[in-house]
């Protein structure tokens, strides 16, 4: 009788160790895991940053004023055709 728990308690044990070796393994392959994309992340945010400067450089008013003569013949109309556009006036709630 004391041999068969001796070898319930040693089966227990040998799968107890088994499963804290399979569990170590996976997070050390979720932490590997885990490091791959945060340096995709870091990749990401410095792409990001250039890119919004890449669009602000192509954005800047000068730019877009050299491209509207230039090359699409855009030219600013006379004062005396201009017409300011006011907004609505909102109505007070009550």
């Amino acid at each position: 009788m004391t041999a068969r728990i001796i070898f319930l308690l040693l089966a227990a044990l040998v799968f107890c160790a088994m499963a804290v070796v399979a569990s170590q393994h996976k997070a050390r392959k979720l932490y590997v895991e885990l490091q791959k994309e945060q340096t995709t992340t870091k990749q990401l945010d410095i792409e990001w940053g250039q890119l919004q400067l890449e669009q602000g450089t192509w954005s800047t008013h000068a730019r877009v004023e050299r491209i509207a003569t230039r090359e699409l013949n855009m030219r600013l109309p006379v004062a005396g055709r201009i017409e300011v556009v006011s907004p609505p006036r909102a109505e007070a709630r009550p």
